[in-house]
């Protein structure tokens, strides 16, 4: 069941959905008088009352609350905890809107039976490796590459000047930038989760007076953007990275325009290649990707993105790939991208998975030929990208 509140000052939702036990709030709540929530609260109390075990309570979309709504709410729950010493209540908040874990962490205080879940601290394994610290520069050298390839891909995908859209899990905002300066949308969101990723992508647009990108800080799997806004949304080389990718694609859909398209590129890194030394890189890409397997990534994602859209419930999927070379440009760039792989994967990946010192000798060995492939003469270098449409139902 749901309920919609809409006034001035209060624009929310709030539903019961009983198969996960789960009661959940969203949007702004700022209600004059406790009489506005008269609804709001009965469906809690009903909740309550339908529940064995735990209720789990889900605010990590509410963007704001006032003083008057949070002690409705929290009174509802303190009293049940009371009359039903039974049930147990989990508050789940996020990260990105980080009042709501101190606000309602008072509750677990107050009742031992509450208890307070940041739930995307954990749901990011492999974000510290590829979206902090040294990594974040080789980025924009990987998309210049790319790019080479998606401004002829990009327009037969939805793209085109004048649009609104959204580039979501957008690192360091280099991407955005591209498209602003080709193809002139009327309106671009960039979101992302690590904030050094944002702070680096503010600090380039400040640097050489880039106006019109929205850089915002956000959860790719349960954002604070409304519903139907973009007739673009661009999720590249992210869900591959998340344990959970149909969450992400559930609210690329659901933040896309009816009749826009959800554009998405993921990788297959065993299909990386390289000539001279074939073998020994072949084997270090395939050791690669049951590396990020371990740590819940899927870097072999790429060929699976029809799947993925399909299942999301898009339509008109159109999918393509293309091949990354040390053709494309400088061979340069592309030994350089190489390096920073090994530097992070041969480095602290493997080590944090436990890989023995001779294990760790011979995947570096595979990115080592792999750069001089890239830079001989008669060398030929690959990195596959696969790139994916789906249209969201009218």
């Amino acid at each position: 069941m749901s309920l919609f509140a809409h006034g001035p000052l209060t624009r929310f939702k709030a539903q019961y959905d009983p198969n996960n036990q789960e009661f959940s709030i969203s949007g702004s709540v700022r209600p004059q008088t406790i009489e506005e929530l008269a609804p709001s609260l009965a469906l809690l109390k009903d909740s309550i009352d339908r529940v064995r075990g735990i209720l789990y309570v889900n605010v990590k979309r509410l963007a704001q609350m006032n003083n008057t709504a949070f002690h409705a709410f929290a009174r509802v729950i303190i009293d049940a905890c009371r009359v039903r010493p039974d049930l147990k209540f989990v508050i789940i908040t996020s990260s990105v809107v980080g009042w709501t874990t101190r606000k309602f962490g008072r509750l677990s205080h107050v009742e031992p039976t509450i208890t307070v879940e940041q739930y995307d601290s954990a749901f990011y394994p492999g974000q510290s490796f590829l979206e902090e610290g040294g990594f974040i520069p080789i980025l924009r050298t990987q998309t210049n590459m790319t790019w080479r390839h998606e401004r002829a891909i990009l327009p037969r995908h939805g793209m085109r000047s004048g649009i609104t859209m959204a580039d979501i899990c957008c690192g360091i905002g280099d991407f955005a930038v591209l498209v602003q300066k080709e193809f002139q949308p009327s309106r671009i969101v960039a979101l992302d989760h690590s904030k050094s990723s944002l702070a680096y992508a503010r600090q380039i647009a400040a640097d050489f007076d880039i106006r019109g990108i929205e850089y915002t800080y956000g959860d790719a799997a349960a954002m604070l953007l409304e519903d139907d806004q973009f007739d673009l949304v661009t999720c590249r080389h992210s869900l591959q990275i998340f344990n959970r990718p149909e969450l992400i694609l559930k609210e690329l859909y659901r933040i896309c325009k009816p009749g826009g398209r959800v554009y998405i590129t993921n990788e297959k890194i065993s299909h990386c290649l390289g000539e001279p030394r074939s073998e020994t890189i072949q084997w270090t890409y395939n050791e690669l990707s049951k590396l990020f397997a371990h740590f819940e990534m899927d870097l072999e994602l790429g060929p699976k993105n029809r799947r993925c859209l399909v299942e999301a419930g898009f339509e008109d999927i159109r999918g393509e790939s293309f091949m990354v070379t040390n053709l494309d440009g400088d061979p340069q760039e592309f030994a350089d991208v190489v390096q920073s792989w090994e530097d992070t994967f041969a480095g602290e990946m493997a080590q944090q998975r436990g890989d023995r010192p001779e294990f760790i000798k011979r995947f570096r060995r595979g990115f080592q030929d792999h750069i001089f492939a890239a830079l001989h003469p008669k060398g030929y270098a690959g990195w596959p990208i696969w790139v994916a449409s789906g249209r969201k139902p009218l």
